[in-house]
């Protein structure tokens, strides 16, 4: 995700379709036009070169940086010891380098023909070839006890504090809450719409260009979080570099991985797998908060996701009015009027009550909402139009009552006015 350039990619894909139009059309010059033609080429290659050069940005926290040529700055463990690892193989790899090469090019230079060197005469060296054997045998396991360490700890996904399934979409990220703080909740995250303006237009700006999204993923800092990886159509993969995790997202498949943010801020990542024409319109943008703050988050998402549920302008399915309302009613009406709806004492029953059964719907609406027989059935107003709505459906179509009836949301906000 190294930024030196990626902002002018898609504006350089255009001048290539130009380039491609100008050799098909110069094949029918002669040589002084193709001159010419090559010519101007060159000046707009340059002046487009120098156009995307000065709409360079800056370091993007969290994210990628311009001309970076090391891995991302670890947030996690794993990512820490990835970035080790990484560094320790470096360092192997350069020494078999230095010492192979070194020794070639000693042997090449010091038993050269012109010094009269004379082969020796032998065919076969026991020591050398036990050397030769247990030389990268005893290397090899070197290098595979750090990274078998790391490898299985990238793939220790229990006892998690938050389980999240990442559901890829072409072109979107789904999330949803599975365990933990903030179970039950549920969103898509698309790209930011004034980013893909900005491709379109061929003007790309800011640090966070083709990597802001409308609904970040929020996670709590110092929490295990476990990601569950599937797909809704092709092959996708979840990648944040500054975590350390890349898992793919494959369609009838459910994988795993895990990260533990140690500091707050602001991390992106992409889909690392190429899922189709807008492959680079999929990215990543993971919020980690501090334990308060995610709380809060999560108390606020779930009263937009509790208030966009109750919007009195939607119509619902009955079947759906129904389960709503069992909630409904096992929570605020079943300790007077009794789980199956048969009252006791002074109170009414339900099952087969005539305002239940009545075929106009308004009038169990009214009862709701403003009570009756002075106060010995309390006015609900204080319930929403999507939990009356439901309630009363709920009561038309249980135990006795068969009457098929359901109430919308938008009939109790009317009736309220």
């Amino acid at each position: 995700m190294a930024r030196g350039g990626r902002a002018a990619r898609l504006g350089l894909a255009g001048l290539w379709v130009g380039i491609e139009t100008e050799v098909t059309t110069m094949k029918t010059m002669n040589v002084l036009e193709v001159g010419r033609r090559l010519g101007q080429l060159g000046v707009t290659l340059g002046a487009t070169l120098a156009t995307h050069a000065a709409l360079a940005v800056g370091d993007l926290p969290g994210g990628p940086a311009v001309n970076q040529i090391d891995l991302h700055p670890p947030v996690t463990k794993i990512a820490t010891e990835q970035m080790w690892l990484h560094n320790f193989m470096m360092i192997i790899c350069l020494v078999i380098f230095v010492a192979v090469f070194g020794v070639m090019f000693y042997s090449i230079f010091k038993h050269r023909k012109s010094k009269g060197a004379v082969p020796a005469n032998f065919h076969e060296s026991v020591k050398v070839e036990v050397a030769w054997t247990l030389t990268p045998f005893i290397i090899v396991i070197f290098m595979a006890l750090p990274a078998t360490k790391v490898v299985v700890a990238m793939k220790d996904t229990t006892n998690a504090d938050l389980t999240i399934k990442a559901t890829g979409y072409q072109w979107k990220w789904g999330y949803d809450y599975l365990k933990g703080e903030g179970e039950g909740l549920g969103f898509l995250s698309t790209l930011d719409t004034a980013q893909r303006e900005m491709s379109n237009a061929g003007k790309p700006e800011g640090d966070n260009y083709l990597l802001k999204v409308d609904n970040p993923l929020v996670v709590p800092v110092g929490k295990k979080v476990r990601i569950i990886t599937t797909a809704n159509d092709v092959i996708h993969a979840w990648m944040v570099p500054a975590f350390g995790v890349k898992q793919d997202a494959i369609p009838g498949f459910v994988r795993d991985t895990w990260f533990r943010a140690e500091k707050t801020g602001d991390f992106y990542g992409q889909c690392a797998e190429l899922c189709g024409k807008e492959h680079a319109y999929m990215p990543i943008h993971v919020k980690v908060l501090s334990a308060a703050d995610y709380s809060a988050w999560v108390d606020g998402k779930k009263k937009e996701m509790a208030a966009k549920a109750d919007d009195p302008a939607k119509v619902w399915k009955q079947e759906d009015l129904v389960a709503r309302g069992e909630k409904v009613y096992a929570a605020n009406c079943a300790a007077c009027h009794k789980a199956d709806g048969k009252g006791a004492g002074p109170i009414k029953a339900i099952d087969g009550s005539p305002v239940v059964l009545d075929e106009d719907k308004l009038k169990q609406v009214a009862v709701l909402l403003n009570g009756q027989n002075n106060g010995a059935m309390p006015a609900w107003k204080q319930l929403s139009d999507t939990e009356i709505a439901a309630v009363i459906t709920y009561t038309k179509n249980s135990w006795s009552n068969k009457t098929g009836q359901a109430v919308q949301p938008a009939e109790v906000l009317a009736a309220r006015k």
